[in-house]
């Protein structure tokens, strides 16, 4: 009996010799290769999006003091952040509309003036990204299939 657990022992230590770089190298012991955990160059899960959000990347950044802002994020807008603004002036985009609730919903927060200092492509891209949180889900599928 104790021949055939002096015989799967010897297995083992065969087993451990023969993956081991010290026996092919004839060095002593050696160290076990460290485990690597993946880093972010080597490991980027993908970006999950959020349909409350979207990223606007402006055409003319903004100069910040020592910051140049580059791009914005939008999030939809809750009722209380749409106060004193006609809902039909922000589908249409108007200017005034825009500048009332663009300081409301973006990160980095725009001020009143930096709004008004926008490229006009960067304001209409902005504009459309609200008008967009305004719409029912149901009537952007229904657009998306008749497009």
């Amino acid at each position: 009996m104790g021949s055939i657990i002096d015989n799967a022992h010897d297995q083992q230590q065969d087993a451990t010799h023969e993956a081991s770089p010290a026996a092919t190298t004839g060095t002593a012991a050696a160290t076990p290769a460290p485990v690597v955990a993946p880093t972010a160059a080597t490991y980027q899960p993908a970006p999950v999006e959020n349909p409350n959000e979207a990223i606007v990347e402006l055409d003319e950044p903004l100069q910040r003091g020592n910051t140049t802002v580059t791009h914005v994020t939008v999030r939809k807008p809750m009722s209380g952040e749409l106060r004193g603004v006609s809902l039909v002036d922000l589908l249409n985009l108007e200017v005034n509309a825009l500048r009332k609730v663009l300081p409301r919903i973006t990160t980095p927060s725009l001020t009143d003036h930096e709004v008004g200092r926008l490229d006009p492509a960067d304001m209409v891209e902005l504009g459309s990204k609200v008008a967009a949180f305004l719409v029912r889900k149901s009537v952007k599928a229904e657009a998306f299939l008749t497009a």
